[in-house]
């Protein structure tokens, strides 16, 4: 009985088949994250206090500062594009990850409900998630690279890191370093939620009093995963679109 709960919380809810296999829960769950940060800005926005705020408000504006001090701390190079897009990164990836905290059996049992055999409730144990924001990070870094230099953003693939004498071998150690940057990114998220899932899924083996005591142990430190691993995501996001200012003409 647990392993049929365990295998059906690993596996997706998904259509079609090969590379055009679509997880439909990832997608629907980053879809509804989405909606409920955009949601929650719109009203907080309608909503405005001014002085001490407090509740979501008060929450957000410390966050907005958190984020405003990183970015400004990081790099001397002011770009308007760079706070918007970390504080999206960051509370988009704290809403998804915070998911791994409902119970194990609860999404599958709702789904039944439904008709749906399986379904992952958490987007980030999903690899194409965190890939796909990773490689978004990376475009938009090329986007800045080019905005910031023009096309002579593509000299760094001709002299670095040996000079123009040694092209072939500068093009290829820059593919490397480029191509590792989206995949670090979106390995290492990865890697710990779904870590931290696995975790849950054996707890759920215990018997209920130990699935109580130790779930509420884990609970705690998942917490703290969820937002370190969010906040991680966000720093190396405003350290590569820093890079990407701050390349030489």
């Amino acid at each position: 009985m647990a392993d049929s709960g365990i295998a059906q919380h690993i596996t997706n809810w998904s259509v079609g088949q090969g590379f055009w296999t679509f997880n439909l829960d990832t997608i629907l769950m980053g879809w509804v994250m989405a909606f409920i940060l955009v949601v929650a800005a719109m009203v907080v926005g309608s909503r405005l206090q001014y002085g001490a705020p407090t509740g979501l408000q008060g929450w957000l504006e410390g966050t907005v500062d958190f984020i405003d001090d990183l970015v400004q701390g990081s790099f001397p190079v002011k770009d308007p594009l760079i706070a918007p897009v970390a504080l999206t990164v960051f509370l988009w990836i704290l809403l998804m990850n915070s998911m791994d905290l409902i119970p194990v059996y609860l999404p599958g049992l709702v789904a039944h409900w439904f008709g749906i055999p399986e379904f992952r409730i958490t987007p980030t144990v999903n690899l194409n998630t965190t890939l796909g924001v990773a490689l978004a990070v990376f475009i938009l870094a090329i986007f800045t690279s080019l905005r910031i230099k023009g096309f002579s953003y593509f000299k760094t693939y001709l002299t670095h890191p040996f000079g123009i004498w040694l092209m072939p071998m500068n093009i290829l150690m820059t593919l490397i370093e480029e191509i590792t940057k989206p995949l670090s990114l979106g390995l290492r998220l990865f890697g710990n939620m779904f870590a931290g899932e696995l975790v849950f899924l054996l707890l759920a083996m215990l018997p209920w009093w130990g699935q109580f005591v130790m779930g509420v142990v884990w609970s705690g430190f998942e917490s703290l995963i969820i937002i370190l691993q969010a906040f991680i995501f966000t720093v190396l996001t405003v350290v590569y679109l820093g890079m990407a200012n701050m390349q030489e003409h």
